[in-house]
Order: structure tokens, then sequence, then C-alpha cells
């Protein structure tokens, strides 16, 4: 049990050791190659926050155990939005008047109403897979290609938080 917990705390540690780490690497990487933080965290940071989700789900239905990895799936975005939006506001009052927001938003709850759709019949499909991938690697797309700099050297996304 001491093992157990001490096992915890270390992993803990850590996990905030790595999570400092991720985001220097994330405001260096915005800085090098001229992109807005906020790009590099939707997209980025993204993936990297999600590679154990996708890891435990990966495990979980090749062991024949999908309900785990569609129960992990959704609970890590209730977690996401509820638990780490509610904690930082917590720390700092956090403004939400953004275009981006506006935009991102509406976009979280098309692609949770269309996962929801897909999953109502009782089965998420190889097909169903590919579409739900495809969406997500169009709205990377979009995302990155807002960010990038115009020919001007503005980032239309800063400049909307600058408007705030």
């Amino acid at each position: 049990m001491l093992l157990s917990v001490a096992a915890v705390i270390a992993g803990f540690i850590f996990l905030v050791w790595g999570a400092e780490r991720c985001v220097m690497g994330a405001s260096a990487t915005a800085r090098n190659f001229g992109v807005s933080p906020l790009i590099i965290g939707l997209t980025i940071v993204g993936f990297g926050t999600s590679a154990p989700e996708m890891l435990v789900a990966g495990v979980a239905s090749s062991e024949g155990n999908p309900g785990l990895a569609i129960g992990n799936a959704l609970g890590s975005n209730i977690t996401n939005i509820a638990l780490v939006l509610g904690v930082t506001a917590l720390v700092t009052t956090l403004t939400v008047g953004s275009n981006v927001v506006r935009r991102e938003i509406p976009i979280l709850l098309a692609v949770s109403l269309f996962a929801f759709w897909l999953m109502s019949d009782g089965v998420l499909s190889f097909i169903d897979g590919l579409l739900l991938i495809g969406g997500m690697l169009t709205m990377i797309a979009l995302v990155v290609r807002l960010g990038i700099k115009s020919s001007n050297g503005e980032d239309p996304v800063e400049s909307e938080f600058e408007e705030e």
C-alpha cells in the first residue's frame, strides 16, 4: 500500500514537471515558427495530452473492451471541460469573449453531437472512425490556416485577443 501511494505521488511530481516542460516547449515552438500560442495549444499540446487516452483506448479495444475505450474518451472530454476549466477559473479569471472561443465551442458541440449520432445505433464502425478522424484533420487544417501569420506579419488570432 505504501509503495502504491509513493508511486502515485512520484507520478504526480513527474506529471507537474512534464507539464511545465510541455508549456515551455509549446511556447518556444510558437515563437520559432511564428504561430500563435493558441494554435500550438489547439494542435500540438492537444495531441500530446490526448496521447495517453489514445493509448488506453487502443489497448482496451484490442483486448476486447470497447466500453472502456468509449468511456475513456467521453470521460476525458468531460474532465477536460469541467475540471480543467473549473480549476483554471479558480486560479484566475478567464476571459471568454474572443471570436476564437465563439468558433471553438460550436465546433466542440458539433463534434460531440456527431459522435453521439454515430454511436446512437450501438456501433462505432471503421467508417465512423474515418469520419471522426477526417473531421478532426479538417478542423486542425482550418485552425492552423487561421493561425499562420498573414503577409503583413500580423497574427489574426493574437489580434482578436488584443481587441478585447
